[in-house]
């Protein structure tokens, strides 16, 4: 199987080294000359590609606009399987799949990542034990979608989840996207100043997340931005319940509010059957 990667920064790059581990082949693209250079100079791609027709697999590893773009404005192989790994897939979706394509499309999203980015920060098990999501609708093509499966176990990850496009923004607004929006309001706050000494691993899990590149994370944010604000006014609603429970001085009303947290995490563990989420363990 010929394969190519599109876009070399942290993710792309470590798609390569994880596909080249499992005894791949790989070629890669990347818009600026640098990254492709040392890709190739450092053995993370096998060759550079100057096109995209002889390939039966290529990664889009690129921001959401510019992953439309490159899939649109570029030719492919008649058959060939196209995976972009952006963080939404709801309207890459809908632009790829308005018209009828010589090759097949399925969205993916690897849940893997580090708070540096560049392709000097890709490495191959990056995956190893990660969530590959793979959103599919009516008209997914099966043999594109058990050729990714396949790949996704042989680079490492430890559990596949496949949903729709739409679970998967609604999902991801929440665990990742609202993450690192209050992360980032968090950290600018003045008390942050002169903090050493005072900071154990819940201050580090509240700011690991802050420092990441504000320029693809804004794209992202407002491509989902209908999830986003509505996950956001849940978390000031909720807040603002404890701060009115704490003003109040009921030390049982903020208990009873403090539990309703509790209760509500214990009970996201369990996988309800209707949820529209298959989840499957492969390690």
């Amino acid at each position: 199987m010929k394969i190519c990667v599109a876009g070399l920064g942290i993710i792309g790059g470590s798609i390569c080294l994880a596909l080249k581990r499992a005894g791949y082949s790989v070629d890669g693209w990347n818009r600026s000359s640098l990254p492709r250079e040392y890709a190739l100079n450092n053995g993370i791609i096998d060759g550079v590609a100057d096109g995209f027709e002889g390939y039966d697999a290529v990664f889009v590893a690129l921001p959401p606009k510019a992953t439309v773009g490159f899939i649109l404005d570029n030719r492919f192989k008649d058959g060939a399987c196209v995976y972009d790994i952006c963080g939404v897939k709801a309207p890459i979706e809908r632009a790829i799949c308005r018209d009828k394509r010589n090759f097949s499309y399925v969205g993916t999203h690897p849940m893997a990542g580090k708070e540096i980015s560049g392709i000097k920060a890709a490495c191959a098990d990056l995956f190893d034990g990660a969530s590959m999501v793979i959103t599919t609708n009516a008209d997914t093509d099966l043999k594109a979608l058990e050729i990714i499966r396949r790949l996704t176990a042989e680079m490492g990850f430890g559990r596949i989840v496949e949903c729709s496009a739409e679970v998967h923004d609604r999902k991801i607004a929440y665990t990742s996207q609202l993450a690192h929006i209050v992360s980032n309001a968090y950290v600018k706050d003045g008390e942050i100043d002169c903090c050493l000494g005072f900071t154990g691993g819940s201050f580090q899990d509240m700011t690991r997340i802050a420092g990441v590149d504000e320029n693809v994370w804004a794209e992202l944010y407002l491509e989902n931005a209908g999830n986003i604000s509505e996950k956001i006014s849940s978390l000031v609603s909720s807040l603002e319940e404890i701060k009115a429970a704490i003003d109040g001085g009921d030390v049982k009303k903020l208990a009873e509010v403090l539990r309703e947290g509790r209760i509500a995490f214990e009970e996201s563990k369990k996988i309800k059957s209707d949820s529209g989420i298959f989840v499957k363990k492969l390690k």
